[in-house]
């Protein structure tokens, strides 16, 4: 509020977990502001596009944290956001001298600073301030990754934390809990199964840097944590951990796993031997997270082998891909979603939200689904043309832009490829022009060299292919199921 935050307006947070990401949390909502959390793997181009997308009025960030250099990165990307006019003020944490010292013309003040003018707000205009916020008003704008590039804004009112008390009580979580959290804030998963749900039902939260799977193993058993978190790629790598040097897990509680999908069945197996029961869960940025759930109570095979049970309210439909008719049970199709935690829809972007909301208020979730007799929903995959690297969304075209405008690319096409520990990593194939010298030096490290520092790391394809051509439709579009299976063959141990 001391600096100039009224209601409606954007607050830009780009910074890994720590305390200070939970009280700006809380700061922002109170005060009628909208969170926009910013993932902490952008670089200067992903960093630029969503503060001037958001019109983040203010950003508050780190100067560094490891080997990344924040304050640099922002240097890199304020002329392009200082020239869409809409950011006011840069709150930096940490020593923040040399990134202080590469301000532009927006102020750059220190976190200390912001406490500081904090203590001038009364607790009588704090309380009014507060109680006019509404809980239909915006509080967080959520950027996920599109099919057609850039990312997107997800729209959220206040309503959802009603879905997150509800399975609070579902799961049994309360005060005795000690939930360790260790995935990124600016995801829906941490943010909502972990950050809030420890805080509504008064229970504790350990929050980490990075993830590390033996200080994980170890908290759990020196602190005697109840409950831990992760897709099948953390479990993973707590399992092989745990098989290195065995820790006494067993204050554990409950974990939650997402599972559905047939890659992910013989970890959440192997997860209930070593650890504890897990539930299954279903969600995204435009959805929230766990709008499907299991319940503890679930057979094995239902809580490892089903993404859940739809959570109360939540009305799941299966579409034919082609004919969009209901399909019956059994049978898959594309997923849709209506619910009270659904999006209102993509920030400035009407034609987006248009293609993904119906409206009559159902999401297209571009996933491929099933709903069994049971009722219990599993994922199958994705329909759209869209990555998930590591729990991470990508977008293929994003990437196809970047290459394209290096000398000597003629075309790109990026495509998934299976990868045990992230599920699927980005494989670019590319053609290079003629009739250029150019052409003949262009290499795999001179195209990857012109992505890294610009986008986040796990855009950044594995593999370069190239190619004399792409494979068409008759229509003139890259056949990328073609490409995927090309790629199991080019790039097999």
């Amino acid at each position: 509020m001391a600096l100039g935050i009224k209601p409606g307006d954007h607050v830009a947070l780009w910074m890994t977990n720590r305390p200070e990401w939970l009280h700006l949390l809380y700061a922002v909502a109170r005060v009628g502001g909208c969170l926009v959390p910013l993932n902490t793997r952008y670089r200067s181009d992903d960093l630029a596009f969503t503060v001037v997308n958001s019109q983040a009025k203010l950003l508050i960030t780190v100067d560094r944290s490891g080997p990344i250099d924040y304050g640099d990165l922002l240097a890199s990307a304020r002329p392009e956001i200082e020239a869409a006019g809409h950011l006011e003020l840069v709150v930096m944490m940490g020593g923040a001298g040399a990134a202080l010292e590469q301000a532009g013309s927006t102020p750059t003040r220190r976190w200390t600073d912001l406490l500081a003018v904090g203590e001038g707000i009364s607790d009588a205009a704090l309380a009014e301030r507060a109680s006019a916020v509404s809980p239909d008003e915006l509080m967080m704008l959520a950027y996920t990754s599109g099919t057609t590039g850039n990312p997107k804004g997800v729209m959220h009112s206040h309503r959802p934390l009603r879905n997150v008390r509800e399975r609070a009580l579902l799961l049994g979580h309360s005060r005795n809990d000690l939930h360790l959290n260790y995935l990124p804030l600016f995801h829906i998963y941490a943010l909502s199964e972990i950050a809030l749900m420890a805080i509504l039902t008064g229970g504790c939260q350990k929050l980490y840097d990075a993830f590390d799977p033996d200080a994980v193993l170890d908290d759990i058993e020196q602190l005697g944590a109840t409950t831990v978190h992760g897709f099948d790629a953390v479990w993973a790598d707590l399992l092989d951990a745990q098989a290195g040097r065995a820790r006494d897990v067993s204050s554990l509680r409950l974990g939650t796993l997402p599972a559905g999908a047939s890659s992910t069945t013989p970890i959440a197996r192997q997860v209930q031997d070593t650890f504890c029961p897990t539930i299954s869960g279903y969600g995204m940025s435009e959805s929230w997270a766990f709008i499907v759930c299991s319940h503890p109570t679930d057979t094995l095979e239902q809580r490892t082998e089903t993404s859940g049970y739809p959570m109360l309210g939540v009305e799941i439909e299966i579409r034919d891909t082609e004919s969009d008719e209901v399909l019956h049970p059994d049978v898959p199709g594309r997923l849709f979603v209506r619910h009270y935690t659904v999006t209102s829809g993509y920030w400035a972007n009407p034609a987006a939200t248009a293609d993904a909301i119906s409206a009559n208020g159902w999401l297209d979730t571009g996933d491929i689904a099933l709903v069994r007799p049971d009722g219990h929903v599993v994922f199958l995959g994705r329909h759209k043309d869209m990555l998930k690297v590591g729990g991470e969304n990508m977008s293929p075209a994003e990437v196809e832009g970047y290459l394209r405008e290096v000398p000597g690319v003629l075309d790109a096409a990026v495509v998934g490829y299976p990868d045990a520990r992230l599920s699927e990593v980005p494989v670019a194939y590319v053609i290079r022009t003629k009739a250029s010298d150019i052409d003949v030096t262009l290499s795999k490290d001179d195209l990857l060299d012109r992505l890294r520092g610009r986008i986040a790391s796990y855009k950044i394809p594995r593999a370069v292919i190239f190619l004399d051509e792409m494979p068409m439709t008759p229509s003139g579009k890259i056949r990328k199921v073609e490409l995927r299976e090309r790629a199991l063959r080019d790039l097999a141990p």
